[in-house]
């Protein structure tokens, strides 16, 4: 019998799962034999401070200072290292820019760059491509797996169980508890935390909570070769105004990404033939890669609600089934904050005080706000 049960080992699990061991007893429960195999192993892994809604970005920036001095013991390297973001207008997209500056935040400055000192950054890009330019100093790579493995290695510190390989067959409330099957373990826990990623909406079904409306989009990548010659480490990344399509340095290579966000069920997400050859095409057409040979490929689901928003907090049905859902694809920037905010939800009922500063109030992360979203829609349906 635990106190809590988190399902989903991913970052957003896991992060939760640390906050939670120093106040009771926790298991954190993957349907996959390692934690971390969905989205957070297949995430483009930077910090932008100025990507994402208003609420998004808020978030984020409450992330920052976790991320420069996180908790003693938790990180053995650094979480974040300098990357930059370079911004490119094509010819007929220039106005793009001006809107990104607009909203640049204040803590995350944007300036503008000639087309000539853009190409000298990044030199593999063509120049016809480059009308005009942003940079964005203070985006940076995030540790990803130091991250995750942190979370994971304080939480087994701190006395929390890790389940792999357990997939919740069933989830039934029963006698002021959950009792959690899968397969051949059963496990009772007072509340459950639902971190299950794209499986959320599957996990709050089976639990009798409402929908919250999430769409698991797939986001495909591919991995080429970076020229001879380049200095892949010092180039920032890279991105184009008017398209969501990006390319990064990646560990020695480029990274490539037309930014696709296809509406599929959860599943292991795979690329498919046509988005690997639409983002090969368009690598070809925006740099000087001599692209022979794509050497990795892969997909990864980002889940959304409607208004892209995260969800966080207790259901409006269940009070002791807890929503830590809907991160799109800013669960990486998102983890520490929202498992700081989950925390204090579940122990205090309200959000720690720095979410009011920013802006944040409780009833635009809960689930409530899509129930009455939601409502309407699934009236229509019954009728």
């Amino acid at each position: 019998m635990y106190d809590y049960a988190i399902i989903g080992a991913g970052v957003a699990g896991a992060s939760l799962a640390f906050e939670l061991a120093a106040t009771g007893s926790v298991v954190l429960i993957e349907a996959e034999k390692q934690p971390g195999y969905h989205s957070t192993g297949r995430s483009a892994a930077l910090f932008t401070p100025n990507y994402g809604n208003g609420i998004v970005r808020s978030i984020n920036a409450l992330s920052m200072p976790f991320f420069v001095e996180p908790p003693e013991g938790l990180a053995r390297q650094p979480l974040l290292t300098g990357r930059g973001l370079l911004t490119v207008a094509p010819p007929g997209q220039e106005d793009g820019l001006d809107k990104i500056a607009a909203a640049a935040a204040d803590d995350a400055p944007v300036h503008h760059l000639p087309p000539s000192e853009a190409l000298s950054l990044v030199p593999l890009l063509r120049p016809e491509v480059v009308s005009a330019a942003l940079f964005e100093p203070g985006v940076m790579d995030i540790n990803v797996d130091a991250l995750h493995q942190g979370y994971l290695r304080r939480f087994k510190t701190l006395g929390g169980h890790l389940m792999c390989d357990a997939r919740v067959l069933e989830l039934v409330r029963s006698s002021g508890h959950w009792i959690i099957e899968t397969g051949d373990k059963t496990v009772e826990a007072a509340i459950v935390i639902n971190a299950a990623g794209a499986w959320a909406d599957h996990i709050g079904a089976m639990a009798g909570a409402g929908p919250i409306g999430l769409v698991p989009k797939r986001r495909s990548a591919i991995v080429v070769d970076a020229p001879e010659g380049l200095n892949i480490h010092a180039l920032p990344a890279v991105d184009m105004a008017g398209s969501e399509a990006y390319f990064k340095p990646e560990a020695g290579r480029i990274m490539a990404s037309l930014g696709d966000e296809t509406p599929t069920e959860p599943q292991d997400a795979q690329p498919e033939e046509l988005d690997i050859a639409l983002a090969a095409d368009w690598l070809q057409r925006h740099t000087t890669i001599n692209l022979r040979r794509i050497e990795h490929s892969w997909a990864g689901l980002r889940s959304f609600v409607s208004d892209d928003v995260p969800v966080v907090g207790f259901d409006n049905a269940l009070d002791d089934f807890f929503w830590l859902a809907a991160q799109g694809g800013y669960g990486i920037m998102m983890a520490p904050t929202l498992a700081q905010a989950s925390r204090s939800l579940i122990k205090l009922n309200r959000l720690p005080d720095d979410f009011e500063d920013r802006g944040v109030s409780q009833k635009a992360i809960s689930p409530a706000r899509l129930a009455e979203q939601l409502e309407p829609t699934l009236m229509q349906s019954s009728d």
